[in-house]
């Protein structure tokens, strides 16, 4: 490695402060909005890959080719002056500024008002490149008492300070939730706060690479944090805070926010290997359809596992297994007239058998191995195979048409796309990249996004107007404009459910706002009826809730898979179907505001100190405190309440309870503690046996306590689905609680002409004395007084 210590400044492109470095290298300082600042090099008067697919501002959607690495489309890139002095260049502008020191080469980034930079690279060394590989390292400076959160889908505690992580993919089966490293997605994204607020930084480089946030300890340099790749591009973005929320928000919007899926994709679901792998499978379809039917347990949709598409014991994309399914319309059918939505895997490797292949070489469809002229051999399920290149035009129309003519022409409503981490350790695979071939190594993990987009576009041309629902394991930053995501294939334990709940918090704080966990755990023994309900209670009040299972001994988790704990797994479901339009009105605030569904405590409690160590409990929307059982025989618990005027409210009971404290609360099987903060207006439903807009009759808003300063909430209604949701087809109503003499009154605004089956809301208070007093308006949906929703 070499290091790029001294600088001259060349001046101005544009936006650029544009600085030349040893090694002809070149690095540019630009600022692209109030808050956002970029850094980047080039080697030998170019790039490594000239274009990527994870930024994507605003919404602005990258096509196919990708964004080419240059554009500053999308971005305000506000004024910006420049002034040379003492050794430095000082690039400012009204919110952000970057200080470049030419000897040593470095960069320290500072906020208006504040005495020292809240980002500063080390001053001995901070960027180096090697001629040889093309490897290239990153270092900044790093306060002992900073905390680093993100990175994507990693294990272990909520804090990643004294952690080095590997920024690749593989396919961790039963991974341990608490050490394992790979996981499944690349997500170069840190999330830094300490003493001087809240930073983060995303390097768009899709090569793989390795974080290490304080793991190393050099006597020469000092405390450091880095980052580092095996090839690629330093392309580096700067999101200034200062506060976590604003970095979370600002790096989901940098990256193209939450797919906004629809409503029937928050309810219940389940898979398993072990049915689609089963002779019998779609006689076992029939039975678990009427199983649910018998148990009274919701279903909202049914997910194949890929055994669908099996010949033998190997699995071959687009085929049907005729003999397990005979009629596979007849299938989709059956689950639609049940309230199930069918949702099919799909892996991106063909075998080196797969009927199809020789068609597929013919229209170079695969990626390629350079130096023989054959498809780029990888180690895959059941033997070797060959990947679909989604960089290419040929590739994308061969699977578009599969998706089209073996899937949704069946009656499959969705794709999940699997097993897309793209193993190819061939150095010599080459992607198409749409007539600009670039070496595979480049971009992994583009291949998985592209995927999934192509997935999502296929389901939106399929049915106009509609929202589609696309799933991934696999990708890169940026994923989240397409599909919900989950933590993988845990291994069913006590140490998995305390680890999922922050392998979870962090995947959201990295962009993953639709995410949730395999209820039960996917591998390793089979729950007993206490892990299983704890489970089941955990995974209930996430975005996704699936019930997921490969197990060595057959048995598949289903929710009556233990007769003694039926009745407690059912009230779990029921929470969370009680709950739904407060669940659904999150999703919609995570795609419109790009507000993450569930967080750590201490996102919404900022100043509470306290809450910066709580890591067995979460937030879900800004109003719920969710503390799961994460421990075996516990039947009580402990939680700690952040401060907050007025304190919290016991979800099940109304009992209220004082922030800024740790209580016991009694946590028997099937009851989840949950917990709602004063002045919180939570939308209910009483549809609890699947979710339908069209019957979905009755809206109760429940107001806990009386606040100091008054406070808001919204509910968002539509159809479930349509694509028309940010526009007339939605009805948005926001609601606003305030204090009027003695009393509260109760204000509400309406956006939209969508019409629920409901025409009124039910307001129902909790330890408010007397009535409150709701204005009246002349909209069609009526704000109605209520008896208190705990009486006695």
């Amino acid at each position: 490695m070499k290091a790029l210590t001294e600088a001259r400044y060349r001046g101005r492109d544009g936006i650029w402060a544009v600085f030349d470095l040893s090694w002809n290298t070149q690095v540019r300082v630009g600022i692209l909005e109030h808050d956002i600042g970029r850094v980047v090099m080039r080697r030998d008067g170019g790039y490594r890959l000239d274009r990527g697919w994870s930024i994507a501002p605003g919404g602005l959607e990258p096509s196919f080719e990708g964004r080419l690495r240059d554009s500053t489309e999308g971005f305000s890139c506000p004024e910006a002056s420049v002034l040379e002095q003492d050794g430095t260049i000082r690039l400012e502008s009204a919110g952000l500024t970057a200080v470049v020191s030419l000897s040593p080469f470095g960069i320290a980034w500072h906020r208006p008002g504040e005495n020292g930079p809240f980002l500063q690279d080390r001053t001995t060394q901070a960027y180096l490149v090697s001629r040889k590989t093309g490897a290239l390292q990153h270092f900044m400076a790093r306060h002992e008492k900073e905390r680093h959160y993100g990175v994507g889908d990693k294990a272990g505690p909520l804090d990643h300070t004294g952690r080095r992580f590997k920024i690749d993919a593989v396919d961790p089966c039963g991974f341990d939730a608490e050490l394992s490293d790979p996981l499944y997605k690349m997500i170069p994204f840190v999330l830094v706060d300490g003493p001087a607020g809240a930073h983060g930084i995303f390097y768009d480089n899709l090569a793989v690479g390795e974080m290490d946030l304080g793991c190393t300890i050099d006597n020469y340099h000092g405390l450091f944090r880095s980052y580092s790749a095996q090839s690629g591009d330093l392309d580096f973005y700067v999101l200034a805070g200062p506060g976590v929320p604003d970095v979370v928000r600002r790096f989901s919007w940098l990256t193209g926010g939450q797919a906004f899926a629809p409503k029937w994709s928050l309810g219940f679901a389940t898979t398993s290997m072990t049915i689609a792998d089963a002779p019998d499978a779609d006689a076992r379809i029939t039975d678990y359809i009427e199983k649910c039917r018998h148990y009274r347990i919701p279903c909202d949709s049914f997910h194949f596992g890929s055994g669908y598409t099996s010949i033998g014991h190997r699995r071959y994309a687009f085929n049907w297994n005729r003999e397990k399914f005979p009629d596979p319309a007849a299938t989709m059918a059956r689950l639609k007239e049940a309230g199930m939505q069918p949702v099919t895997n799909l892996k991106p490797c063909l075998l080196d058998d797969h009927p199809r292949l020789d068609e597929a070489k013919e229209q170079n469809v695969l990626v390629m191995d350079s130096q023989n002229g054959q498809p780029a051999v990888a180690q895959f399920w059941d033997g070797l195979g060959f990947h679909v290149d989604f960089t290419s035009p040929q590739g994308r129309n061969w699977w578009r048409n599969g998706i089209q003519t073996a899937l949704l022409d069946y009656g499959v409503t969705s794709v999940w796309n699997d097993n897309n981490e793209y193993e190819i350790w061939d150095e010599d695979a080459v992607c198409a990249g749409d007539g600009h071939p670039f070496p595979q190594v480049l971009a992994r993990a583009a291949q998985p996004l592209l995927m999934t987009k192509l997935s999502f576009e296929a389901q939106a041309a399929h049915a106009p107007g509609k929202r589609p629902y696309a799933i991934t394991r696999g990708g890169a930053a940026g994923i989240w404009r397409y599909a919900q995501t989950w933590s993988g294939d845990n291994e069913t334990s006590w140490k998995s459910l305390r680890f999922n709940l922050t392998q979870g918090l962090n995947m959201s704080l990295s962009g993953m706002y639709n995410i949730g966990h395999d209820v039960g755990g996917f591998h390793g023994p089979s729950p007993n009826p206490e892990l299983f309900c704890r489970f089941v209670e955990f995974c209930s009040l996430w975005p996704r809730f699936v019930m997921n299972s490969w197990k060595d001994n057959g048995v598949v988790n289903l929710p009556w898979m233990h007769e003694n704990v039926i009745s407690e797994v059912r009230d779990a479901i029921t929470l969370r179907y009680r709950l739904m339009p407060y669940i659904y009105t999150q999703l919609w605030r995570a795609s419109h505001e790009n507000e993450p569904m569930v967080r750590p405590l201490f996102y919404d409690f900022l100043n509470d100190l306290s809450a910066l160590d709580v890591q067995d409990s979460f937030m879900l929307g800004p109003d719920i405190l969710v503390a799961p059982v994460l421990e075996e025989g516990a039947t009580n618990r402990k939680v700690y309440l952040p401060e907050h005027s007025g304190g919290w409210f016991d979800f099940h009971d109304g009992r209220q309870f004082e922030g800024g404290r740790t209580i016991t609360i009694e946590a028997p099987l099937g009851r989840l503690p949950i917990f709602v903060r004063c002045g919180a207006m939570i939308p209910l439903t009483r549809q609890t046996d699947g979710i339908d807009p069209r019957t979905d009759a009755l809206r109760e808003l429940i107001v806990f306590g009386a606040p100091h300063d008054g406070s808001e909430a919204y509910l968002y209604e539509d159809n479930g689905d349509t694509s028309d949701w940010n526009g007339d087809s939605r009805l948005e109503i926001r609601f606003q609680l305030r204090r009027s003499g003695k009393g509260l009154e109760l204000f509400h605004t309406f956006a939209g002409s969508y019409r629920p089956a409901f025409d009124s809301v039910t307001v129902r208070p909790v330890a408010i004395e007397g009535q409150i007093r709701i204005q009246e308006t002349s909209e069609a949906i009526k704000v109605m007084q209520g008896t208190s929703a705990f009486q006695g």
